[in-house]
């Protein structure tokens, strides 16, 4: 079974309904032991990254997701579900994120005619390939939502950039473990082509 986690953020509903068109079933759950029984595992999000880790916290979420991702289960994070996997974030103060890929959280630097946060559609670069993108090329077009993006640590775990107006890791990836800063269930037949990809992952 694929889980998406709930802890109070994100729209869930929508990931739910992308899995499912893609041939699979997920269950939302807040529940750890369900995580940790789950085949797959999504960590959805929209908002404040200091909010949402407190919550996993709380909830013991964030143990169950460390969990999942050190057994080897296929892991997808998507928006604030990516930015919560690296070290830290500098959003509305210094705050530790989950600490599984290496990098911080920053916000996009204003500049005139710069619109922020970064909303619409925007074109992919991919910079290496990887099971999640299997049978996408070229630049593909996806929806993004966010003011605050990554700065990886090791470029290796970069697989895909976007461009406002400077380069930011748009897909990164370690090991069993990927993530989106765009919305695949936003971002019609490409994303819709992700969530099938993900679901086959062993």
């Amino acid at each position: 079974m694929i889980v998406i986690i709930d802890y109070g953020m994100g729209n869930l509903r929508s990931v739910q309904k992308a899995i499912e068109a893609s041939g699979a079933n997920a269950e939302i759950s807040s529940d750890p032991e369900a995580v940790r029984g789950a085949s797959h595992v999504v960590l959805p999000g929209v908002g404040a990254f200091e909010d949402a880790m407190a919550e996993l916290r709380r909830t013991g979420l964030d143990h169950a997701f460390r969990e999942a991702v050190s057994g080897g289960k296929p892991c997808l994070g998507v928006c604030l579900g990516l930015q919560l996997l690296f070290d830290e974030s500098e959003e509305d103060g210094l705050h530790q994120g989950l600490g599984l890929i290496p990098g911080r959280i920053v916000r996009f630097t204003p500049r005139p005619g710069l619109k922020i946060p970064h909303m619409g559609w925007n074109s992919l670069r991919i910079l290496r390939p990887h099971p999640l993108l299997k049978g996408i090329t070229g630049t593909p077009e996806v929806y993004f939502v966010h003011s605050y993006h990554a700065v990886a640590e090791h470029p290796e775990h970069v697989i895909a950039e976007a461009d406002y107006p400077d380069p930011f890791p748009a897909i990164v990836a370690r090991d069993n473990l990927v993530a989106c800063q765009f919305h695949p269930e936003k971002s019609q037949s490409i994303g819709l082509a992700m969530y099938r990809n993900f679901v086959k992952l062993q």
